[in-house]
C-alpha cells in the first residue's frame, strides 16, 4: 500500500464522520492517479470528469468514495470516457460504485483491439427490408425504409423487430450477430438489474434506452467471437458481473497499481438453463436442449485449453448443426485467448457472451 493510501485510511479512522469526501481524496490520491493513467491522460482532466459524473448522479454520494476513485481510475485505464459520450457509466451498487461499459465503450475497444477495421450495430424495424442466410455463405441484407431517398422516420419504419452487429476484419472479411426483438427482450428479462428495478418499481435503462440497449447487446455478443485485448475482455467481464447483478469489488490499491481482475464464478451452462427455463428462441430448440448463448458463454468461461476442449465438445453436441460455425469461432477465439502468455489479463475467466 502506497504511502498516500496509508494517509487517506488515517485520515478516515481520524475522521469524526467516519469518511473522507469524495472531492477531497481526488485531490489526496492525484500523485497515485497520475502514475496509474495512460500518457494522454492528465490527473486534473481525470479529476474533472470523475467530478462531473459524481455531481450528475446524486446516489454515488451514498457509496465509499474509494470505490468512485477506483472505478474512475479503472476507466482511464481501460481508454473509456465516463459521462455523455457513453463510453462508460458510475453507478451505485449498494455501497460501491460499479464501472459500465457503455454501448459505445465497447465499439471504441475492439477497434482499438487491432484485429477489427470496423464494428458497428443497427435496429431493425418491421418496414424495413431484412434478411439474413446462415451455414456455408453466410449473409446479411438490411435496407431500412426510404422516404425521397433517406431513412424514413422511426415512426414509419415501425416497431422495433431486432437487432444486429457487424465487425469488419482487417483482411476485410466480415461476421456479424443478430437478434430478434424476442431475444433481446428475453436477455433483459433475465437481467437481475432489471429485476430489481422492476421488484422495486423503479424504471431501468431498459425502460427509458431500449435501442440502445439493444445495440449494446448485440455488440456484446459479438464481441465474444472477436479476437479481445485486455481491455475489451476487462470491460466484458465488468460488464457480465454488471449483468448478473454482482459487485465488481475494485479495490483502490489494485486500481492503481494496475493488479484488479474481475472474478466471475464458472455457472455450468445446464445449471443456467435450469434457472432461467428458458429455451433458445432463436432457432426454436426443443427437448431441454440450452439457448445457443449459453453455449457461447461456456466457452468463453474456459479456464485452460483442456477445460476449452471439454466444454467445446460438450456443447457442440447439444447445439444444433446451424450454430456449428459460431461455436468454433468462439472456441478459436478462447484458445487464442489462454495460449497468449503475454496477455496480462488473458486468464480472466467468465467474459461476458
Amino acid at each position: 500500500m502506497s504511502q498516500t493510501l496509508r494517509n487517506i485510511q488515517s485520515a478516515r479512522q481520524g475522521n469524526t464522520t467516519g469518511a473522507v469526501s469524495f472531492p477531497a481524496m481526488l485531490e489526496q490520491l492525484k500523485g497515485e492517479i497520475a502514475r496509474a493513467l495512460p500518457k494522454h491522460l492528465s490527473a486534473e482532466r481525470m479529476a474533472r470528469i470523475a467530478l462531473t459524473a459524481f455531481r450528475m448522479n446524486p446516489k454515488l454520494s451514498e457509496v465509499d468514495p474509494r470505490s468512485v476513485v477506483a472505478a474512475v481510475i479503472q476507466s482511464c485505464q481501460l481508454g473509456l470516457q465516463i459521462g455523455l459520450m457513453g463510453e462508460a457509466h458510475l453507478v451505485a451498487f449498494g455501497s460501491q460504485c460499479q464501472l459500465i461499459p457503455g454501448y459505445q465503450g465497447l465499439v471504441k475497444l475492439a477497434r482499438n483491439s487491432g484485429s477489427v477495421q470496423d464494428i458497428y450495430a443497427h435496429e431493425v424495424r418491421i418496414n424495413d427490408k431484412f434478411d439474413i442466410v446462415l451455414g456455408l455463405n453466410r449473409s446479411l441484407m438490411h435496407e431500412p425504409l426510404k422516404k425521397n431517398g433517406f431513412p424514413a422516420s422511426d415512426d414509419e419504419r415501425g416497431a422495433i423487430a431486432g437487432f444486429y452487429a457487424v465487425a469488419v476484419f482487417n483482411d476485410g472479411s466480415r461476421t456479424f450477430h443478430a437478434l430478434s426483438k424476442e431475444q433481446v427482450e428475453w436477455v433483459r428479462d433475465h437481467s437481475r438489474g432489471y429485476q430489481m428495478a422492476k421488484k422495486n418499481r423503479k424504471e431501468s435503462p431498459w425502460d427509458t434506452h431500449f435501442v440502445p440497449m439493444g445495440l449494446k447487446t448485440a455488440i456484446r455478443r459479438l464481441c465474444n467471437l472477436l479476437p479481445k485485448s485486455p481491455e475489451l475482455a476487462m470491460a466484458l467481464a465488468m460488464d457480465e458481473l454488471n449483468e448478473r447483478g454482482k459487485t465488481q469489488n475494485i479495490g483502490m490499491a489494485e486500481a492503481i497499481d494496475g493488479s484488479w481482475a474481475p472474478v466471475i464464478d464458472d455457472e455450468s451452462t445446464d445449471a443456467k438453463a435450469k434457472e432461467t427455463g428458458a429455451g433458445d428462441q432463436k432457432s426454436g430448440r426443443e427437448g431441454g436442449k440450452p439457448p445457443l448463448d449459453l453455449l457461447l458463454t461456456s466457452i468463453s468461461q474456459a479456464a485452460s485449453v483442456d477445460d476449452l476442449d471439454e466444454r467445446y465438445a460438450k456443447a457442440e453436441d447439444a447445439a444444433d448443426d446451424g450454430d456449428l460455425e459460431q461455436l468454433l469461432r468462439a472456441y478459436r477465439s478462447r484458445k487464442a485467448a489462454l495460449t497468449d502468455t503475454a496477455s496480462p489479463v488473458s486468464g480472466i475467466v467468465g467474459v461476458a457472451k
